[in-house]
């Protein structure tokens, strides 16, 4: 079992998950982790940390995988949580991430070794 922490060490500071924390990200390529009180929840990858990031939370169930798994656990019986309801529940959250030439295998290696539950697809181990 390896030490979420360790695996992390690259990572920013943990900070609330909100627009301006979207905001500060920069533009490069990247890896992004989401946080539940200490916890890895969603492991991203992209080309665009600020626009992904941003994405997960101003965006729709279409575009974004973490938007549509936390919209599914508020989601009530006839009543479709709401995209604010969402980026509610994420702003209650942490986002870390990290910049790097390799995101998508930083990726895998991170939903391997964390299985966060907000990841859908975890890779088959090579």
């Amino acid at each position: 079992m390896h030490d979420a922490e360790d695996l992390l060490a690259g990572f920013t500071p943990p900070q609330p998950y909100t627009t301006e924390a979207a905001a500060g990200a920069p533009t490069s390529p990247g890896v992004h982790v989401v946080l539940d009180r200490g916890t890895v929840v969603y492991v991203g990858w992209t080309g665009n940390l600020r626009n992904r990031l941003r994405q997960h939370l101003t965006g729709n169930r279409e575009s974004s995988v973490l938007h549509e798994q936390v919209g599914q656990l508020l989601d009530k019986p006839g009543n479709e949580a709401s995209a604010a309801a969402i980026a509610d529940w994420l702003g209650q959250r942490e986002v870390r991430w990290q910049e790097t030439d390799n995101p998508k295998g930083t990726k895998e290696a991170l939903v391997l070794a964390l299985k966060p539950r907000f990841n859908r697809q975890v890779p088959k181990p090579r």
